[in-house]
């Protein structure tokens, strides 16, 4: 069985207008074979849930850069040993979003730093290109805070203090972001292949990303793929055997899973 992991921002979905439309051939496909399709995003639990809805699945997923996973209540009869929280099974690798604003707040009089919980629904749309009812849905977090640094010369110094207070730093294709120290897609990945290969048996991973913090999800999957940035760019990365799509956002991604799925099917028959 093949289960695919998917950053979205700039992957799955197009970096300058959100859409997945080029994908949707991929994605019908991946229903009919019901063939488990993992968010693995920096996105929050509300903003994948409306996707997930739009596209209708449901299936579990990985929020803000791997900081919880969350498998729906009795998804495909797994045994899940693991804590409720917010009406699914979830596992917490994260620290809370309090926490993080906290640090936020008491570096901030030296260190230009501006998370989103520091501007307005408004400011965030037009930093995301979000229409505002999408963008209100990213300021509701859990776990993590995207942030702007006004003077990139102060990251080695910012860098330096989050640590010191249990944090890091991931870059994603728009923003930097504040998450827990024990936290990234590639833990998150691994724990849950390996709550899939506990219940499914023999499976086999893909990991889908385009920019620095999904590295760690490409590192731990068995094919990884690497979706080029807008200017045709790839990521630098020395992960062998990595598959790299043509094409930007939802057409690479539709290519190459078409491919993938393809080719899967016929090793299967």
């Amino acid at each position: 069985m093949l289960v695919i992991f998917t950053d979205l921002d700039g992957s799955l979905l197009n970096h300058h207008d959100y859409s997945y439309k080029d994908a949707l051939p991929s994605l019908n496909k991946i229903k009919k074979l019901k063939i488990p399709l993992i968010f693995t995003s920096s996105k929050t639990r509300i903003e994948i849930e409306q996707l997930q809805k739009e596209i209708g699945i449901k299936e579990p997923f990985i929020v803000e850069n791997g900081a919880a996973v969350f498998f729906p209540e009795n998804y495909r009869n797994f045994r899940l040993d693991l804590p409720k929280y917010n009406g699914y099974r979830t596992i917490i690798l994260g620290r809370e979003y309090s926490y993080i604003r906290q640090f936020i707040n008491k570096v901030k009089k030296e260190i230009p730093i501006r998370g989103f919980g520091d501007m307005t629904v408004e400011e965030i749309a037009e930093l995301t290109d979000l229409p505002v009812e999408k963008a209100k849905y990213s300021k509701i977090r859990e776990f993590t805070e995207p942030f702007i640094l006004e003077d990139i010369s102060k990251l080695p110094l910012l860098e330096k203090k989050a640590e010191e207070y249990g944090l890091k730093i991931t870059k994603g294709g728009r923003f930097f972001h504040l998450i827990g120290k024990d936290q990234d897609k590639g833990k998150a990945v691994k724990l849950t292949a390996e709550i899939f290969r506990k219940n499914m048996g023999s499976i086999k991973t893909v990991g889908i990303g385009d920019s620095k913090n999904d590295l760690p999800m490409l590192q731990v999957v068995d094919i990884p793929v690497l979706i080029p940035k807008i200017n045709k760019e790839y990521e630098k990365t020395n992960i062998k055997s990595i598959i790299r799509a043509s094409y930007p956002g939802s057409k690479g991604w539709n290519e190459v899973v078409w491919r993938l799925i393809d080719e899967f099917e016929k090793a299967e028959h």
